[in-house]
């Protein structure tokens, strides 16, 4: 028997957030039906600003707690310096202060850290990632045009464990369904809702404009000079910024019934809720004051192991609720 849940994803209206910021802003809810599983987050990226919520709501469900092993499977090829760019920012979220950093540099495990303030008004143990096993799957078993359900099978087939979270990510050249239109990443989680799993697109020659803002030129909105790519790859340094935040969203929301605020099919979750903003001063089109790397003028905000460099998304702080940037 087939377990019917619904795939969301929330698309809103590039130009009218862009050029009506501080009105009503419309949010579209496309609902496609879907046999398997249920999608929860979708991140977006693009040159958005959402005014934050008041508070996001604990509704009383499960959240990731403990050790939490993250698996990768990378679909499509990857080259082995893109695989080190995700991997070193998963290895550096549960890190404390890396050798080589310096203390003045704001570390990917400080912006960990907020995830422990949903943790503890929950009751739960903090989460700690720790980064599981990787596959690889160059020959793309399931073709390049991918619809959603077929993420969960990908994921499903990597072996996840139970409590775990699974990586897909998806090359340039594959093309999954509603990537781009309705968004640049989701998380969900199988049937029996025992594990989660977050996907995210490389959007380097698909949707740059709209999944690898502020390192490309946005698509709608005020026009500003992209920012230089700390990693030097505008499509992985895209995916990092959505990683992150579908991330976020997942430890705190992993089966739909954690924390969120609005419809619980279009949730707005921990990163989802500041969408658009990167450091302080941040408004539409402008991702905000952020450290610049002086020998390759690259723009960041957070430094992890082998002295990685990425930016990463503002986060809702639950104990403040605002919006927390790293700098």
């Amino acid at each position: 028997m087939l377990h019917h849940h619904h795939h969301s994803s929330l698309s809103l209206s590039l130009s009218q957030m862009a050029f009506f910021n501080g009105m009503k802003i419309p949010f579209y809810l496309f609902l496609i039906a879907s046999s398997i599983d249920l999608c929860l987050g979708v991140r977006h990226l693009a040159s958005l600003y959402v005014p934050p919520p008041t508070l996001l709501t604990y509704h009383k469900g499960a959240i990731l707690e403990g050790e939490i092993p993250i698996s990768i499977l990378w679909y499509g090829r990857f080259t082995n310096t893109q695989k080190s760019i995700v991997a070193d920012f998963i290895l550096s979220l549960s890190l404390p202060q890396q050798k080589g950093v310096s203390p003045t540099t704001p570390s990917i495990s400080q912006w960990w850290e907020t995830m422990n303030k949903y943790s503890e008004m929950a009751g739960k143990k903090k989460a700690q990632v720790i980064l599981s096993v990787q596959t690889s799957d160059e020959n793309y078993s399931l073709g390049k045009t991918l619809k959603r359900s077929q993420i969960l099978e990908l994921a499903t087939k990597s072996g996840p464990r139970p409590v775990g979270v699974v990586l897909v990510l998806t090359d340039k050249d594959v093309a999954v369904e509603g990537f781009c239109m309705s968004g640049c990443g989701s998380h969900g989680s199988d049937s029996d809702k025992r594990w989660a799993f977050v996907w995210v697109g490389n959007s380097e020659t698909q949707c740059p404009g709209q999944c690898a803002w502020p390192f490309h030129q946005p698509i709608y909105g005020p026009q500003s000079p992209p920012l230089v790519a700390p990693n030097d790859d505008v499509g992985l340094d895209g995916m990092i910024v959505n990683i992150a935040g579908l991330l976020a969203g997942t430890v705190t929301n992993p089966f739909g019934n954690g924390y969120f605020q609005g419809p619980e099919d279009a949730p707005l979750e921990a990163a989802s809720a500041c969408a658009g903003v990167y450091g302080k001063g941040a408004y539409p089109g402008y991702a905000g004051e952020l450290l610049v790397d002086l020998n390759s003028g690259a723009s960041y905000n957070a430094q992890g192991v082998n002295g990685r460099k990425c930016l990463l998304p503002a986060l809702f702080d639950p104990s403040t609720s605002s919006c927390s940037t790293l700098v």
